[in-house]
C-alpha cells in the first residue's frame, strides 16, 4: 500500500498535474471520519501520511497526567517521557493509535479520494484548456474502443469521446490511430467530472478543414456562407468572395486542386462539392446544380419553401443522388424541399393534363386563337398552321408545333404551358 501512495503521487504530479500536497489533504481528511468510527472515546484524532514513504498513521491526544483516571483521554508521566522525552505534566501529546484493520480502510479510501480529485483535476483541465477550443480541430490518438464503436481518444493530458454516431460509417479505427476531429462540445458527467466530445461528422468539421488550407477563409477575404453534409458521401460548400480580384471557388480549390485533394483525402475520398453563393435560393440552387441545366422550375408560395424542378432524363440520377441523399442536401442548402422529376415524365403528365382539358365542355377553347404576349408573326404562323383555337392547340404537342418554321421546341412548351395556365 505504502509503495503504491508513492507511486501514485508521482504519476499525479508528473502526467496530470495534481501536487501531492492536495492529495495528501484530501486523504487525510476521509481517513479522519473513517479513524473516529473505528477508534471510539478518543479525542482530536488526526490522520498523517507521509509523502515520501506513504505511511499512514493515526493520531490521537492524551493528556499527560500522574495518575490516569481516563485512559482515553490520559497517559501517565512515564508512558509519555517513554514517547516523548522532553514531556511534562499537563502537556497534551500525540499518541499513535492506528488500528490493526485500517490497512484495508486506508486502501479502500485512499483509492476513493484519488478517483474523486482525479475527475476533478482532469474536469478543472478540460475546462482551462478546451472550453474555449469549442468548434476548432484537435488530434490525438485511439486508446480504446467501447461500446460498439465509441473511441476513447487521448489527447494528452485527458481523453475525449469520439461517439460512433459522430464519424461516417465509412471510417474505421484501431488503438493506436491517429485521429483529427472537431471540438464539438465539453460538457459536465455526473459523477463530477467534464466530457469532451469530438465530432468528425459535423459540417463544421469541413469548414474548419477547409480554414486550415485556404489562407483566403482565414483572413477573411472568402466566407462559407452556407455548407450541408452528408458524412462520408458528400459536402457541399456555397463560397462568397469579399474582393473582386478573388474568385471564390478557385481559392478554396486551389492551383490544380491542391487545396481541395488535402481535404478530400482527410475525409477518405468524399466528395466536395464548391461553388458561389447567391442570396436567390433559384440561383443558389442552379448554381449547386451546374453544369446540369434545369429545364423548368416552380417555388410553392408556402412558408415551407418548395422548390419543383425538371431536368434532362440522363441527369436525374445525377440530381437525386444515392439514396435522394444529393436532392436532400440542396434542399437544405435552400432551407427548404426539393422535388425532382424527369422531363419525360414531365411530359407524359402534361399531355395527360392537356388531353383532359381539351375534352372540356368549354365554348370558349373553340374561340378564334389569341394568346396574350404573342407577336402577330407567331400568332399569324400558329392560324395559318391550322391550329385556330385552343382546343386545337391543347390537341397537339410541342414537337408538332416546332414543326412551324417560325417556332422552336422551347416556344412550342411556352406556348402550349401558357395556354394550359390560363384554362386551369
Amino acid at each position: 500500500m505504502n509503495k503504491d501512495l508513492v507511486a501514485i503521487f508521482e504519476y499525479l504530479e508528473r502526467e496530470k498535474g495534481i501536487k501531492r500536497d492536495i492529495i495528501i489533504s484530501a486523504i487525510e481528511e476521509s481517513l479522519k471520519a473513517a479513524a473516529r468510527k473505528s477508534i471510539r472515546g478518543l479525542i482530536n484524532v488526526s490522520v498523517q501520511v507521509n509523502s515520501k514513504t506513504g505511511i499512514i498513521e493515526v493520531l490521537a491526544q492524551k493528556e499527560v497526567v500522574d495518575k490516569v483516571t481516563i485512559p482515553e483521554e490520559e497517559i501517565s508521566l512515564e508512558e509519555a517521557r517513554l514517547l516523548t522525552p522532553t514531556a511534562e505534566l499537563g502537556q497534551w501529546i500525540d499518541i499513535t493509535v492506528t488500528p490493526q484493520d485500517f490497512g484495508r480502510i486506508a486502501a479502500q479510501t485512499a483509492r476513493q479520494v484519488i478517483a474523486q480529485k482525479l475527475r476533478t483535476a482532469e474536469r478543472d483541465v478540460i475546462y482551462e484548456e478546451y472550453r474555449h477550443r469549442e468548434g476548432e480541430i484537435i488530434s490525438g490518438t485511439v486508446k480504446r474502443v467501447v461500446r460498439g464503436a465509441t473511441l476513447i481518444v487521448d489527447l494528452g493530458k485527458v481523453e475525449s469521446i469520439l461517439p460512433e454516431r459522430y464519424y461516417p460509417k465509412t471510417e474505421r479505427y484501431n488503438v493506436g490511430d491517429r485521429v483529427q476531429a472537431l471540438l464539438l462540445e465539453v460538457h459536465d458527467t455526473e459523477n463530477g467530472g467534464a466530457e469532451v466530445i469530438l465530432s468528425r461528422s459535423h459540417p463544421q468539421f469541413v469548414a474548419q478543414l477547409f480554414m486550415q488550407e485556404v489562407p483566403e477563409l482565414s483572413d477573411g477575404t472568402v466566407v462559407i456562407e452556407k455548407i450541408v453534409r452528408d458524412a462520408g458521401y458528400r459536402t457541399k460548400l456555397a463560397v462568397r468572395s469579399f474582393d473582386e480580384k478573388v474568385d471564390p471557388v478557385g481559392a478554396c480549390v486551389g492551383i490544380r486542386g491542391t487545396r481541395v485533394k488535402n481535404i478530400i483525402r482527410e475525409l477518405n475520398n468524399e466528395k466536395i462539392d464548391i461553388f458561389p453563393f447567391n442570396e436567390d435560393p433559384v440561383q443558389l440552387l442552379q448554381n449547386a446544380l451546374s453544369p446540369i441545366q434545369i429545364k423548368k422550375i416552380n417555388v410553392s408560395d408556402d412558408a415551407a419553401r418548395t422548390i419543383s424542378i425538371v431536368v434532362a432524363d440522363e441527369d436525374y440520377p445525377t440530381v437525386l443522388g444515392k439514396r435522394g441523399m444529393n436532392a436532400r442536401l440542396n434542399g437544405q442548402l435552400i432551407d427548404g424541399e426539393l422535388l425532382v422529376q424527369k422531363m419525360s415524365d414531365y411530359q407524359n403528365a402534361l399531355s395527360i393534363e392537356q388531353a383532359q382539358l381539351a375534352l372540356v365542355n368549354d365554348p370558349t377553347l373553340d374561340q378564334p386563337l389569341h394568346v396574350e404576349g404573342m407577336s402577330s408573326m407567331i400568332l399569324a404562323s400558329l392560324i395559318s398552321a391550322g391550329y385556330d383555337t385552343p382546343r386545337k392547340l391543347l390537341n397537339s404537342n410541342p414537337k408538332q408545333l416546332s414543326s412551324i418554321p417560325e417556332i422552336s421546341l422551347e416556344m412550342a412548351d411556352k406556348i402550349l404551358e401558357q395556354i394550359r395556365k390560363k384554362r386551369t
